[in-house]
This record gives C-alpha cells, structure tokens and sequence, in this order.
C-alpha cells in the first residue's frame, strides 16, 4: 500500500487557522504555532464574551429600573414584588425601557406596586 503524506491537509488546517489570525498583531498572524494559540484563547475568549454581555445587559435594566422605581418611592426589590404579587409578568428588558421612555406608563406600574405591598 503506498504512503499518503498529509501536507495538503496540513496546508489546509495552516490556511484556515491564519486565516482567523488576520489582523493580529506580528508573529500571532504569520507563524502557524503561534497564531494557533492566539486564535484559541480568542475564540474561548469570545465564548465567555457572549455569556457575559447577557450578565451586563440584566445588570444595566436593574440599575435603570431601580433608579425609575426610587423615583416613584420603591426600591429594586419592593417593586419587584409588588409587581409579581400583582400578578403583572413583564420581563426587565421591557421594564427598563418603560423606565427610560415611558415615565408615566411606569409610574402606574409603581402605583400598582405599591397598592399590592401594602
């Protein structure tokens, strides 16, 4: 059986490596072994990036519904309750952006809050 030597696929996996490394900086985008290791931990990198802009994102609609909610006399958590006790299923994206937009339409959002805790 004859040897089959693998420098195409070698070629190949090289190419496609260096490929994602275009753009980085020096030796990271011209020489194989070491753009491998920058492209690996880039991509791992970008991985945990994507979990963490969802974390950042509900932090940001808390801290802009908290500051809305204190305006109208409640804190984070009071409002919250107020809200689930109340039976009003709106999630924090639509929260926040009422809070940002709509003051009055969040203001009866507080108001019925408010009437539920006490």
């Amino acid at each position: 059986m004859a040897r089959i030597k693998g420098g195409m696929n070698a070629k190949k996996k090289h190419k496609r490596v260096l490929k994602l490394a275009k753009g980085y900086r020096g030796a990271r985008s011209k020489q194989y072994r070491i753009a491998k290791q920058s492209v690996m931990r880039a991509l791992a990198s970008a991985y945990v990036g994507r979990k963490e802009r969802k974390r950042q994102f509900r932090q940001l609609w808390i801290a802009r519904i908290n500051a809305a909610a204190r305006l109208n006399g409640l804190s984070y958590s009071r409002f919250m309750f107020g809200l689930k006790t109340a039976g009003v299923d709106i999630n924090r994206k639509m929260l926040a952006e009422m809070a940002v937009n709509d003051a009055e339409g969040f203001k009866t959002l507080a108001e019925l809050a408010k009437s539920k805790i006490a």
